[in-house]
């Protein structure tokens, strides 16, 4: 019996079983299994498609890629949003390799893949589809596209990303899992758990072959994240849903799909209809801020803000700036939103937020 057969015959099993805190336990060590089975084929098709992977070279100060079908127009917006010349045709598989761009936006610059249209199973090895979805564990946000008439392709793809080991729009779940060689399983919690019991939370640890440890468990979550918090490979990235062509159908049309999927922005690559606000909302995601600076005795640029990632602190950017600028530090003035008046004084942990204006003292 194959990995899939063995999965889909666990999946049964799952969906056979009611759901109770008396079978809980049950059903978390058959997702447990499931896991495994994943991560499992997931690191045997590593091995066996060694050097045959998409080629890709980072630039910029973020990454974003598009993913979604074979012709729902990824191609045709990646050239609306950057300069790149990304072939478009209608037909199937028009992209066959990966193709980069550059979106320049308030100051930034983003890099944007279209990698070649996924397929069912894509996560599992088919039409290259573990090659291809690699590319998206490495970006900082992920644009999920949809053609306007296919709406349900969107519940195929995050299934697809998922069991890659991508979890969109989630943060990784805050639970401490110590081992220790005897003692049995302690668990305890600073919040009440819905989800999870210390029999359920034993029979998963188990079947990862953890018998003695110290689970300490902060927020109320499920089965899956805990299993996320075991395996500690899981990758939390940003994701928003694309809803293209939009211009072929009526506003009670997109209503309509409201009712199933209501958070998406929809928009026409073709028409270029929504690309401004994309643009700004992908700025927004890749979580950039700009930073102007004012050397001292100079008039402050605002012309060409310096790009950093929000909650950057005065050392951070002082330390892309030069390393110098940061061995060499003494203090900075800051104007903007992060502080309480006009120039304040702050030191190197000054976090600093979106437009503020910097300028860096150095040691003499």
């Amino acid at each position: 019996m194959g990995v899939e057969d063995k999965i889909k015959k666990i999946e049964e099993e799952i969906q056979k079983t009611p759901y109770n805190k008396a079978t809980s336990h049950h059903i978390g060590k058959l997702k447990a299994k499931i896991s495994k089975l994943k991560e499992d084929a997931i690191a045997r098709g590593s091995s066996s498609t060694k050097g045959k992977g998409f080629h890709v070279k980072k630039s910029g100060d973020s990454t974003a890629v598009l993913v979604g079908f074979p012709s729902v127009g990824k191609s045709t917006l990646l050239n609306e949003l950057t300069n790149a010349d990304s072939k478009v045709g209608a037909y199937q598989f028009t992209t066959l390799d990966i193709i980069p761009g550059i979106m320049e936006y308030n100051g930034a610059q983003i890099q944007i893949f279209d990698i070649p249209g996924i397929i069912t199973g894509a996560s599992g090895g088919k039409g290259r589809g573990r090659e291809i979805l690699s590319v998206a564990r490495t970006s900082d946000l992920i644009l999920i596209v949809l053609d306007v008439f296919n709406p349900n392709h969107l519940d195929i793809i995050l299934k697809e990303i998922r069991d890659i080991g991508i979890r969109p729009n989630e943060t990784p779940p805050d639970v401490t899992i110590r081992r220790k060689r005897v003692g049995g399983i302690n668990t305890s919690s600073t919040v009440p758990l819905t989800y999870l019991d210390e029999r359920t939370i034993r029979s998963i640890l188990n079947e990862y072959g953890i018998h003695s440890g110290d689970v300490l468990i902060r927020e109320d979550i499920n089965i899956d994240q805990f299993i996320d918090a075991i395996e500690g490979n899981r990758i939390y990235i940003p994701t928003i849903t694309l809803l293209n062509k939009v211009d072929l159908v009526d506003d009670n049309y997109i209503k309509d799909i409201k009712k199933t999927i209501p958070d998406f922005i929809p928009i026409s690559a073709d028409k270029k209809h929504n690309i401004d606000f994309l643009k700004e909302e992908i700025f927004n995601r890749v979580d950039l801020m700009r930073i102007y600076l004012k050397p001292q005795g100079r008039k402050v640029d605002l012309e060409d803000p310096l790009i950093v990632r929000k909650n950057a602190t005065v050392i951070d950017v002082a330390s892309k700036l030069h390393r110098e600028f940061a061995k060499n530090f003494r203090h900075s003035n800051v104007w903007g939103s992060s502080v309480k008046f006009p120039g304040q004084k702050v030191g190197p942990n000054h976090i600093l937020e979106d437009e503020d204006i910097l300028r860096i003292i150095l040691k003499k």
